[in-house]
């Protein structure tokens, strides 16, 4: 009976480590340095770029990972992650299946944009939400090119929103 109770403690522990390691990103980058957002809230939208140089940047959406690719156009990525929809863990952003579109609400767009690890999970989202499968460049070229009607329609979510927040942190609506 003890040595059952010490395997039940060893696998919690082992289970939670994972979980620990699997959002150590969080840890570094706790909100999107651009919205506010808290990444572990939206664990499934987050993106961690890191440079070259090892330095790093947690965000809370694609939009807000684009807005820093922009900025720091002179850097050089050394890898972007996403986290999985499914299961919010990270994942190659450029080696993901991305889907655009569909039903469910986006994080800082109107035009959603979701990465999956397994290209069956992303068909299985199409199936039950919409939505078109592609490649993680399409993905980002297509936050690119809402970036202004985004902005347009972030800023009027957010004037909707006064005394809520700012729009920021905590609140679900319009991320």
């Amino acid at each position: 009976m003890r040595i059952k109770s010490c395997l039940l403690v060893a696998a919690f522990i082992a289970g939670m480590s994972g979980n620990l390691m699997a959002y150590e990103d969080i840890q570094h980058h706790p909100k999107c340095k651009y919205s506010g957002m808290d990444r572990e809230k939206f664990a499934h939208s987050r993106i961690l770029v890191v440079y070259d140089d090892g330095s790093s940047v947690g965000t809370g959406s694609l939009r807000c990972a684009s807005i820093d690719l922009a900025i720091n156009f002179t850097r050089k990525v050394k890898s972007m992650k996403a986290g999985d929809y499914k299961t919010k863990n990270l994942i190659d952003a450029g080696k993901a299946y991305w889907v655009i579109g569909g039903k469910v609400k986006g994080v800082m767009t109107k035009n959603p944009k979701w990465a999956f690890e397994k290209k069956e999970d992303a068909q299985a989202f199409i199936n039950e939400n919409g939505g078109t499968l592609t490649s993680f460049d399409t993905a980002l070229k297509t936050t690119y090119n809402d970036m202004m009607s985004d902005t347009s329609y972030l800023h009027d979510m957010m004037k909707g929103m006064k005394g809520n927040n700012g729009g920021h942190g905590d609140s679900h609506h319009g991320h």
